[in-house]
């Protein structure tokens, strides 16, 4: 294997153990099982597990500001938008994977601090990016008036984290869509 391409395929693989076991549950050697190489090989890619997360963790922040940006600029309205959106958490556990962000949350207290701070600008990168469309949402008038925006992002990501969960313990992924859209349609309408 070429160095790239061993660096690549302990990303994606590390990646599917913290998505399915959790960073404190696997080990190097679960690593080096996977893609077939020797424990030695993984420390010479990342001689640390923190690297590793720490890479991990900057590369899928890469792809998903891509994934938000594209997403931002389609011709949309605010709760289409916020629905699709709704479907970066569904597709991940198509193929049995929580969210990136949920699992690791779930093991904060095992991060090191290099991840704990990446773990904390993943989601805030997810409030952001959700506090921006929900202003653009008031601004067309397709929410009501007084929703305060940061405070509804955080109650839309707490709803498709909690769903998430839900949805991978069932192993049912269309349980989040409509979860997310209730929680989008509440916006629009004065609660009774």
């Amino acid at each position: 294997m070429v160095a790239q391409d061993t660096k690549s395929a302990l990303l994606a693989e590390a990646e599917v153990l913290i998505r399915t076991q959790g960073y404190a549950a696997f080990s190097y050697a679960d690593l080096s099982e996977r893609v077939g190489i020797r424990k030695a090989s993984i420390h010479h890619h990342f001689p640390t597990k923190e690297l590793l997360g720490a890479a991990l963790i900057d590369a899928y922040l890469e792809r998903f500001e891509l994934e938000l940006k594209s997403l931002s600029e389609k011709r949309a309205s605010a709760k289409s938008k916020l629905l699709s959106y709704s479907d970066f958490f569904s597709g991940g556990l198509r193929d049995g994977l929580m969210p990136l962000c949920g699992a690791l949350a779930a093991d904060a207290a095992q991060l090191p601090p290099s991840m704990q701070s990446r773990v904390k600008k993943f989601f805030n990168i997810h409030l952001d990016w959700l506090e921006e469309i929900l202003e653009q949402g008031l601004e067309s008038g397709e929410f009501r008036d007084n929703l305060k925006a940061r405070r509804s992002a955080t109650v839309l990501l707490s709803t498709l984290q909690g769903a998430s969960l839900v949805a991978w313990a069932l192993k049912d992924p269309s349980l989040i869509r409509p979860a997310a859209k209730q929680a989008i349609d509440s916006l629009a309408f004065p609660l009774d």
